[in-house]
């Protein structure tokens, strides 16, 4: 594996604006009303500052292509293709509201090389510090993947529904969602994320060997930060982790449960024979 430490460290800047279209979109994506003080529920952040790489600049699996320039943000890693989103550690410090001016600095903090039974995979960690005016709203430690691409004849994942059936009987809260072909679509157009395995069914199956479209991992976190928001209220959260376990697969019912525990919440997100597709905490 190459070395790609000369990209720790770098930086970039976005520039945003809560704008109400923008506002009105994400929250008819989530079926949520209008808030009357104006003011964002967790999650939105997901969709502000989104890449704006020209669509000639796209490669294969769709991603922006990552190349070896002095001002590329991420390293290309060519012999490993695929990269997806593994986890996130998220502060929320100040609610965001519709008019806010946003600006999002980005940081490479690490990136390590690692070896197991999936190959090999890169793991780059990222810092994003969201602002509105001067205020830092929302501080994010996001770790990327990158995985070597699936072979030809790879089984395809995950695996097919199994007979068992999810137990949502220890939990305190449970929702239900299926998410739909539409709804990867509007979140896809929201954050302006063109990878092509969460709308081309052809090459989701048939070069990335999922069983279906993907449903995004900030899509399945927004869900499961919308669950803590029914039950406790909008913007109530100061502290949020997620990590990946499994695809989400679109058109498949995925449970959203929630429980409290001695001093926080413990959330995940499963499918129907129990398969966990997500962990994640808040507090």
């Amino acid at each position: 594996m190459g070395d790609w430490q000369a990209w720790a460290g770098r930086e970039e800047q976005h520039h945003d604006r809560v704008d109400e279209a923008l506002a009105a979109r994400w929250l008819a994506t989530f079926d949520r009303v209008a808030p009357d003080d104006e003011i964002m529920p967790q999650g939105f952040h997901w969709c502000l500052c989104a890449p704006d790489a020209a669509t000639a600049t796209l490669g294969p699996d769709g991603h922006p292509l990552r190349n070896d320039d002095p001002g590329s943000f991420l390293p290309p890693v060519p012999h490993l293709p695929r990269r997806m989103w593994a986890s996130s550690q998220v502060e929320f410090l100040v609610p965001l509201r519709q008019g806010d001016t946003v600006r999002r600095r980005s940081s490479v903090q690490t990136i390590e090389a690692k070896s197991g039974g999936s190959g090999e995979l890169l793991f780059v960690t990222v810092n994003h510090e969201t602002f509105a005016g001067e205020a830092l709203t929302v501080r994010e430690v996001q770790s990327l993947v990158y995985r070597a691409a699936a072979s030809a004849d790879a089984p395809l994942s995950p695996p097919p529904p199994g007979s068992e059936r999810f137990d949502a009987l220890t939990w305190d809260a449970t929702r239900v969602v299926t998410p739909s072909e539409a709804l990867l679509f509007r979140y896809s157009a929201l954050t302006f994320n063109s990878h092509r395995i969460h709308y081309d069914l052809p090459y989701a199956r048939d070069v990335e060997r999922y069983r279906g479209l993907v449903v995004h991992g900030p899509l399945t976190a927004t869900l499961l930060l919308d669950l803590a928001q029914r039950e406790l209220g909008d913007n109530a959260l100061s502290a949020f982790s997620f990590r990946g376990l499994s695809p989400a697969i679109c058109g498949e019912d995925l449970h959203l449960v929630m429980r409290k525990t001695t001093d926080a919440y413990e959330l995940g997100a499963f499918a129907s024979d129990g398969r966990q597709v997500a962990i994640a905490a808040a507090a």
